[in-house]
């Protein structure tokens, strides 16, 4: 078994003992100003812990069986082994330990948003201040407005129960979002200077890789901080967990933008719908809104190349199609096609201040692809072409999202309370689990175009898969190399 950064090591660990691959604070209670002696180990370290865990007379949760899960508590990343196959990844079940290492009055939170906007920012902010309110009885949180500039630009706004009761309910963050602004150092001295000791960063996979940076420095000053990841990205791509927050509530969108395309292209002969969804390197959303709909015709996605023109091409699957049923809906996700884009238009490097590269606009170029073949032919269509990125990335969460946001904010509150440092929070498997940051930023979740699911959209939707059997057969070797 590989173990977490977030496992456990007894109280007063002995200096040099491994502690299961992990690094504690030895012999410091909360009182003491001086820097803590340093256990070194593998994969990370935890914070000690000294005091006995306030949840258990909490009145609403006098009722709960059990109230703390067991030190001992793994959840395995693979479920699904052969029998001589080896145990595999687990890491560290979330939930309320039984010992804690900070008290309630010592304690100063602060929560900062970064990235782009995605359904389900505010629920994160306001159960994270209410869970450190309700729970453990912490009333010192500070929201970092502006992203991680924030920090050092000194702009800052007190969080309460009462100031963020219905912020679930709008869309957006509160405390305002930015790309880039990354300056470890300066973060840190303003954590320091700040007296804060608990850090609860909210982003995706680039917001996570810079607060894995901010952790390392944390650690290399000896600071007893807790830094924790709460992963956001609308479109999925986030590894190891099952999924994002906000990726429900924006299949839910796209298919009603998917939907207003199957209208206009069914009332007009010839009828075309585009859709461009969200997706820079991977499909999911464009995935799961065409399974959701069945009314899309055709799926395009980053990780399946496609082409154009010729036989099994893009324009002769339209063209059968629209002889069948007198209209068609095209789902492109923006990331999509963009090795043909880059043959007809110049290849700019350009990209946006997390580094992102700024891509071509999919959904524009292919509708104006489809106009021109058509009219070679003389073939006359009625296309229209919806663009709803900025509407759906704006939404309040639905239903679902917000149970899911609740969850993921109070694993953190407990995994910060107990002195756990350096993860991300997020359901494996569907149980909630503790994962160091450098598993979830060493590569991207993207779909698996040799899988069922991609299968399945296949058959829903009668398209082709663009791919040659020798394609196919490379990557289904490439993928069994992978696992």
């Amino acid at each position: 078994m590989e173990s977490s950064n977030t496992s456990a090591v007894p109280s007063n660990p002995t200096v040099g003992s491994s502690n299961n691959g992990v690094i504690s604070f030895d012999g410091c209670d909360s009182s003491t100003h001086h820097l803590p002696k340093i256990v070194q180990g593998q994969c990370g370290f935890v914070l000690e812990d000294t005091y006995h865990n306030p949840l258990q007379d909490n009145p609403s949760y006098s009722v709960v069986k059990r109230h703390f899960v067991n030190e001992e508590d793994t959840v395995a990343q693979t479920i699904v082994v052969h029998e001589d196959s080896p145990r595999g990844i687990h890491f560290r079940r979330a939930g309320p330990q039984q010992r804690v290492y900070f008290e309630a009055d010592e304690v100063q939170a602060c929560i900062v948003t970064c990235g782009g906007l995605c359904p389900g920012l505010n629920t994160v902010v306001r159960e994270l201040v209410c869970g450190l309110y309700h729970m453990y009885g912490i009333t010192r949180v500070l929201g970092i407005e502006g992203g991680y500039r924030g920090f050092y630009a000194r702009n800052t706004v007190s969080l309460t129960p009462k100031s963020v009761n219905d912020i679930h309910k709008r869309g957006g963050t509160v405390l305002g979002t930015s790309r880039g602004g990354h300056d470890t150092t300066k973060i840190v001295d303003s954590i320091e200077d700040r007296g804060i000791n608990q850090v609860y960063i909210i982003g995706g996979d680039g917001t996570q890789r810079g607060a894995s940076v901010i952790y390392e420095e944390v650690r290399r000053r000896g600071l007893k901080v807790s830094v924790i990841g709460i992963p956001k990205t609308i479109d999925n791509d986030i590894p190891v967990i099952d999924k994002s927050f906000g990726f429900d509530t924006a299949v839910e969108e796209a298919q009603r933008a998917i939907d207003a395309a199957h209208v206009e292209a069914m009332s007009a002969e010839h009828g075309v719908g585009v859709v461009k969804l969200m997706g820079r390197d991977c499909g999911f959303i464009a995935l799961y809104a065409t399974l959701a709909s069945r009314d899309v015709d055709c799926c395009l996605i980053p990780e399946s190349p496609f082409y154009l023109e010729g036989p099994g091409g893009l324009f002769e699957y339209m063209e059968k199609r629209l002889k069948e049923n007198g209209h068609m809906v095209i789902v492109i996700a923006e990331g999509a096609g963009q090795n043909l884009l880059s043959e007809c238009m110049p290849n700019t490097d350009a990209r946006d201040a997390s580094g992102n590269k700024l891509y071509q606009d999919v959904g524009l170029w292919i509708s104006q692809k489809i106009k021109d073949h058509f009219k070679q032919i003389d073939w006359v269509i009625n296309l229209k072409y919806i663009d709803p990125t900025y509407m759906i990335r704006a939404v309040p969460a639905n239903a679902s999202d917000n149970v899911y946001c609740t969850l993921l904010a109070h694993s953190a509150v407990h995994g910060a309370m107990a002195g756990f440092t350096g993860f991300t929070v997020g359901p494996v498997n569907s149980r909630h689990a503790y994962i160091p940051f450098q598993r979830i930023t060493e590569k991207q979740n993207k779909v698996v175009i040799t899988d069922r699911m991609w299968a399945r959209l296949l058959s829903s939707t009668n398209q082709p898969s663009f791919l040659d059997p020798e394609t196919i057969e490379g990557l289904k070797k490439e993928e069994h190399k992978q696992t």
